[in-house]
C-alpha cells in the first residue's frame, strides 16, 4: 500500500474512533485495553458499537504499523523528509 493510501486510511479510521470517543467519553486506547482484557459493556445496546470500535481501532493500529514500516523502507533508499514527501505526494 502506498504512503498516501495508508495515510488516508489512518485519517478515516481516526474519524470513526473519534465518533466513539465522543459518544462514550473514553479514549480509544483506554477502551481497547479494557475490551481485550474481557470487559463487557454494561448496556446490551453498546455491544455492536464496542465490537465495531475494537475492530476499527485494531485496524488503525495495523495501518499505523504499516505506515511506519513503509516510511522506514522509503527512507532507507532516500533519507530525508523531502524525499519522503516526493514519494508520498
Amino acid at each position: 500500500m502506498r504512503l498516501q493510501d495508508l495515510l488516508a486510511d489512518i485519517h478515516a479510521l481516526e474519524e470513526t474512533t473519534l465518533t466513539f470517543e465522543r459518544k462514550y467519553g473514553v479514549r480509544s486506547e483506554t477502551f481497547y485495553a479494557a475490551y481485550i482484557s474481557g470487559e463487557e459493556p454494561e448496556d446490551d445496546s453498546w455491544v455492536l458499537d464496542f465490537s465495531e470500535w475494537a475492530s476499527v481501532y485494531q485496524t488503525w493500529l495495523s495501518r499505523q504499523a504499516e505506515y511506519r514500516n513503509e516510511v522506514q523502507r522509503v527512507q532507507q533508499d532516500k533519507p530525508g523528509l523531502m524525499a519522503l514527501i516526493r514519494v508520498a505526494a
